[in-house]
């Protein structure tokens, strides 16, 4: 994943919440699974990656600790198109080894520093919910997420794109995904599903349609990034 963006005070209080939560959210999902118990001729796994140059995108890449790996492997439980042996990680790329021990030194501090109450609520104030960046700078922002995707001897590469991710784009999601609940012929599902197991490509649609690009890219690419105009 490669952007441009700053993040909200909301949005850095919603992360600093989850981080402080990642051990008890393992517990209950490992709980939830127990329960659902497996299933039958199919596997799912999340790769745990190591932080290194990345031999998808030729840049340096570290694990980033976010939910997206559960739900995505949540989805691969859930629809059969997936296929029977399901693996899965993801990454947040940089151009400089300098940048990626940055990266990973700074996530270490903020994941450590978020278990503890007080120091949680320190760092929340420095970014206070309700500020965030200018209207210029979200006007400029943006993001790329690339996938490197490889089953029954074949390789994939493709590409999710779209302007500011925490502000614009954000919206569009939550809102498109309504519209889709509300109005679009989607599968019988019930329970706890993911995006791709309730709405799937009607969701896509609605997305792309809004900016939100999705694309198969040509066979060879690798890490290069190219900002938007």
């Amino acid at each position: 994943m490669t952007m441009d963006g700053s993040f909200s005070g909301g949005t850095a209080a919603s992360a600093l919440e989850a981080m402080s939560r990642l051990g008890e959210s393992r517990k209950v999902r490992a709980r939830r699974l127990d329960q659902e118990g497996p299933i039958a001729g199919r596997t799912f796994k999340i790769v745990q990656g190591r932080p290194g140059k990345s031999s998808d995108t030729e840049r340096w890449a570290i694990p980033m600790p976010t939910v997206d790996p559960q739900i995505v492997i949540d989805s691969a439980r859930r629809l059969e198109r997936y296929g029977p042996d399901f693996r899965y990680s993801h990454s947040l790329d940089s151009k400089t080894f300098l940048g990626t021990a940055g990266m990973l030194a700074g996530v270490g501090v903020l994941a450590g520093l978020a278990q503890i109450g007080p120091a949680r609520r320190w760092l929340g104030n420095r970014v206070p919910p309700g500020t965030g960046p200018t209207a210029e700078k979200r006007a400029n922002s943006w993001f790329k997420v690339r996938f490197f995707g490889e089953g029954g001897g074949e390789s994939v590469v493709t590409e999710v794109s779209g302007g500011d991710p925490g502000y614009g784009e954000t919206s569009k999601m939550i809102s498109e995904s309504a519209l889709c609940l509300a109005f679009d012929e989607l599968p019988a599902t019930a329970g706890q599903q993911t995006t791709a197991s309730a709405m799937g490509a009607a969701l896509r649609n609605r997305l792309d349609a809004k900016g939100i690009t999705f694309r198969v890219l040509p066979a060879g690419t690798h890490g290069e990034v190219v900002k938007p105009v």
